[in-house]
This record gives C-alpha cells, sequence and structure tokens, in this order.
C-alpha cells in the first residue's frame, strides 16, 4: 500500500516503513551513537516513542492524520546499535477519531515499548 502521510520523516531519526496495509504498519529503526543519553548507550525514550508513533501515524495512512493522545509504557531500556521493530493497528475506528495500539519490539523480540495512540483524521492540514 502506498504511504500517504509523514512521507518526509526522517528515516534515521524514526525509521523506515517495511509494512504498510489497511490498518496496519510496521518500522524499523537502526539506533545509533547519536541517540544515546549517556556512556552505558542508553537511547533516550524519545526515539522509541518516535517510531511508535509514525507507525500509528502510517496504520491510519491518512495525509492529515495527528496524534491528539498517547498513553504509553517503557518496558525495557533500549542501547545504541539495537534494531527496533514497531508494529501497530488501529484496535477502533470512530470516523475521524483513531485508537492505534503500537509496539516496539528489540531484535530478541523482547517487547520495549507499548502504548495507545489517539489519532484524529482532519478536514484540512493543521498548518492551514
Amino acid at each position: 500500500m502506498e504511504q500517504r502521510t509523514h512521507r518526509l520523516t526522517s528515516e534515521k531519526l524514526v525509521g523506515k516503513p517495511v509494512k504498510i496495509e489497511k490498518d496496519y504498519a510496521e518500522v524499523i529503526l537502526e539506533t545509533t551513537e547519536e541517540m544515546a543519553v549517556d556512556e552505558y548507550g542508553l537511547v533516550h525514550g524519545g526515539f522509541t516513542f518516535g517510531l511508535a508513533d509514525y507507525a500509528a501515524m502510517l496504520a491510519v495512512n491518512e495525509p492529515t492524520v495527528v496524534l491528539g493522545k498517547a498513553e504509553v509504557k517503557f518496558l525495557k531500556p533500549v542501547k545504541t546499535g539495537e534494531r527496533l521493530l514497531a508494529r501497530a493497528r488501529i484496535e477502533e475506528d470512530l470516523g475521524r477519531k483513531k485508537i492505534v495500539k503500537a509496539e516496539v519490539f528489540n531484535e530478541r523480540d523482547e517487547k520495549v515499548f507499548e502504548g495507545t495512540f489517539h489519532c484524529y483524521v482532519l478536514e484540512k492540514h493543521v498548518l492551514e
């Protein structure tokens, strides 16, 4: 399926789409040293969140989709050099409002993040 939203998103910062289907998306992020917050290589949670958010937007895949609210849990730390996979699926379609469940897994298939994203499809672009 063609990517219809968030087309200018940086693969380096929030990942590369690997699957976009109706109401579902998968995105992979290769974590880097630049994402570290300390000498141990702990990746800042904002990158994991951004990956999950991007997958949620792609699950909706409407040009004017925006995030209104997110309820998330960080379950395990992420270290630089890890490859992350986000899976997002629309759980509830309420017309212009979509409730999307997103999960992020590391290379060992351990869940590191989960969240519920409240996405809204606007009539026009949020900046118009």
